[in-house]
């Protein structure tokens, strides 16, 4: 274990700690194996970005509570990260022109490029994009092997020579669209629908239409078994390689409170960069047990997997963008999240997130379930308490419970099989005891299940568009949490 006070860092004295604590992580990437750097109880004062750039890397504290490890940002990355690996983003916002636009606010304003990246606690591979926008700066990963046949959700797949591959190694499955918008893999993410499919699905040649980061447990000749069900066939019509991924491995944020001051927002996309955690490039990683206060968005995930984020609240009063933003991700656990501040995309799975799952959340403010468009698909919702204030509208009680973000380029708002199962609804304004609720969407996407939508009793309706399949809406499922149900049918074999 590194102590950072064994290297100058002196809690609660008002000064600031930053260079004690980057001189513990430097001690830290020096031993060999796993090491843990824990933070004091008291306020330890940050004003640079602290980087976790190898494995087997644990930041743990004496717990988010009051007489626990506090870290105090006073500053926002805006001021605080002047290094250039975030020049492609702000090079792309500019040439895309991405801007907010609101006339009745007089805001005309370009993007941040802290409104979806970048964190004071920064994980990654030293040298890797730490987001992947440009696709003329995309290069295809080493492949180890081609993939010659599987099938979705299965666990086996047929390589055409696995001398390159090993037990126990994290790899990266990877399906182009070779055929453009007439690709295979685009029909398997969304089906035969109607609605329209944003450009970015196929225009990067150089980038996959969706990953996914998995474990090799078993080679039998050309036969791997993988450590998740594949996410789609695979075949000679949707043709798959085994990538070489760079990416870190156990690495844990644990045991703390990451405080920002109190402020104003400037609005949705201008977000100055009081951003807790930024996770990338990490497989097998960990965030459990935070308090995270007044953040522009507590954490922010892209390229990773694996990951379990784990017993976290997000407070204060300043508008948020995220409170755990999941995306461009694949198997990710949000359990136990409680989001207590104004947020604009509470629980959101987003662009290029697959087969993640946020279990057991409450939102308490601005309640909204947000499917981010980006080819996102195969996502869970599962036994969520959102706390809603429905309005009067065309004679009706109506709540917008859906509420997908995401470019046009990147849409639908999902792809197959994202699912929302026992969502329960806390009117705090709003319909009687026996008046109806109608709970709508936007346009998100096709292939939804809704299972479960309940409000303390009253009558539900639900209108989701698409058509989505629909059980058990006004009551709580027999069984309350889909995630939980199959964990145990797992772990029973």
């Amino acid at each position: 274990m590194i102590a950072i006070t064994d290297y100058g860092a002196i809690p609660d004295d008002g000064l600031d700690d930053s260079k004690a604590v980057q001189r513990a992580l430097e001690a830290a990437r020096a031993v060999a194996g796993p090491v843990t750097v824990r933070f004091p109880v008291g306020r330890t004062q940050v004003t640079e970005v602290l980087r976790i750039d190898r494995g087997n890397i644990v930041l743990d504290g004496a717990g988010p509570q009051a007489g626990g490890s506090e870290l105090w940002f006073p500053r926002p990355l805006e001021l605080v990260d002047t290094s250039d690996q975030y020049d492609e983003l702000r090079d792309y916002l500019v040439r895309e022109n991405k801007r907010q636009v609101e006339p009745e606010n007089n805001i005309n304003y370009l993007f941040s490029e802290w409104s979806w990246s970048g964190g004071f606690i920064f994980t990654g591979p030293a040298g890797t994009r730490p987001v992947s926008y440009d696709g003329d700066n995309d290069v295809r990963d080493p492949v180890l092997a081609n993939a010659v046949s599987g099938t979705q959700f299965k666990r086996t797949i047929t390589v055409d020579g696995a001398s390159k591959l090993r037990i126990g190694q994290v790899v990266q499955l990877q399906w182009f669209p070779i055929d453009g918008e007439d690709s295979q893999i685009i029909r398997s993410l969304y089906g035969n629908t109607d609605l329209p499919i944003g450009s970015h699905h196929w225009t990067f040649r150089n980038r996959p239409a969706v990953t996914q980061a998995t474990r090799v447990t078993a080679i039998d000749g050309r036969k791997l078994t993988l450590g998740d069900p594949l996410l789609h066939d695979v075949g000679a019509d949707q043709p798959a390689v085994i990538a070489d991924w760079e990416h870190l491995e156990n690495v844990g944020i644990q045991n703390l409170a990451l405080r920002f001051p109190e402020g104003a927002a400037f609005g949705h996309h201008l977000e100055q960069g009081f951003n807790g955690i930024y996770m990338t490039g990490v497989f097998g990683g960990w965030i459990r047990n935070l308090v995270i206060d007044n953040a522009d968005s507590g954490i922010l995930t892209d390229n990773a997997a694996s990951l379990t984020i784990r017993n976290i609240t997000t407070t204060g009063e300043r508008s948020a963008h995220y409170a755990v933003h999941v995306g461009a991700v694949h198997n990710v656990l949000v359990q136990h999240l409680r989001v207590e501040n104004p947020v604009v995309h509470p629980l959101t799975v987003n662009t290029r997130s697959t087969r993640s799952v946020f279990n057991h959340a409450e939102v308490l403010r601005r309640a909204i379930l947000d499917q981010h468009s980006g080819s996102n698909h195969q996502n869970l919702f599962d036994d969520v308490v959102m706390h809603v204030r429905p309005e009067w509208d065309d004679d009706a009680w109506t709540y917008r419970l859906w509420e997908g973000g995401g470019a046009g380029y990147w849409k639908p708002g999902h792809g197959l099989y994202n699912t929302t199962w026992n969502v329960k609804l806390v009117p705090e304004a709003g319909p009687g005891e026996d008046e109806m609720l109608q709970v709508v969407s936007g346009l998100e996407g096709p292939g939804a299940r809704i299972v479960g939508i309940s409000a303390e009793g009253r009558p539900v309706k639900v209108s989701y568009d698409p058509a989505a399949y629909l059980e058990d809406i006004g009551t709580v499922p027999s069984v309350p949490s889909l995630y939980d149900y199959q964990l145990a049918r797992r772990t029973a074999r």
